[in-house]
């Protein structure tokens, strides 16, 4: 499927009630078309990896062509100067977590990144350097505890942001880093509970919101 089929079959997919609602969640209704992630994933599918109409795609500017951009893109081929390059034009959340986990999540920098971008100011670049412990925690089953130990830190200072993105970004790592095995389940209320105590609302929330994941029956039956 060429650029200019792909915009077109992304058109008539369009559903202005959608961006309304999208709009509600947060979600920056400015280039979107209100296609939904099952549609983008099924036009993904058609297409296979292609890196080079991933690069025509994320150019457009277009909200759902660049959630296609990141579905087709091949991790292997991705630069770290793309990865910055696009990081820098998020303006959405769904953007952010969507390249995240489809893409970014995917490239040999993830570590490096999530470690480069949570030091950010920029909201959606921060944002998407804890969305990326958040994925790696949850789909990288080879790693070693310390991979993501070396994220606690980062965590710990990352919870006194109470930017609304940011906060439940950090909230999703410490959590995910928490259900990956027992060991890292208890450094992670370790770290919850050292939180808890820094003088903020956002950090304060973050800690009893991962607290009452990470100790419920639940999570320490899984585990």
């Amino acid at each position: 499927m060429q650029y200019n089929d792909t915009l077109e079959k992304l058109k008539t997919l369009a559903n202005p009630k959608a961006v309304e609602g999208m709009a509600r969640y947060g979600i920056n209704p400015e280039n979107t078309l209100g296609v939904s992630i099952p549609n983008l994933r099924g036009i993904a599918k058609e297409i296979g990896r292609n890196h080079d109409l991933a690069q025509q795609l994320w150019a457009s500017g277009i909200h759902e062509a660049r959630i296609l951009a990141s579905m087709i893109d091949d991790p292997e081929i991705a630069t770290e100067e793309q990865m910055d390059s696009w990081v820098k034009d998020f303006d959405s959340w769904d953007v952010c977590d969507q390249c995240c986990m489809n893409l970014f999540g995917k490239t040999r920098s993830a570590y490096r990144k999530a470690v480069e971008w949570s030091a950010s100011e920029q909201e959606f670049v921060k944002r998407a350097g804890f969305v990326m412990m958040a994925c790696l925690a949850v789909s990288d089953k080879k790693a070693d505890d310390n991979q993501f130990e070396a994220f606690f830190p980062i965590i710990k200072e990352g919870a006194s942001d109470n930017r609304n993105f940011v906060k439940k970004a950090v909230n999703w790592a410490l959590r995910q880093i928490g259900k990956r095995n027992r060991s890292l389940n208890r450094k992670s209320i370790e770290t919850a509970e050292d939180i808890s105590k820094t003088d903020s609302k956002s950090a304060r929330w973050i800690a009893s919101d991962a607290l009452r994941e990470l100790t419920s029956q639940a999570v320490q039956d899984r585990l």
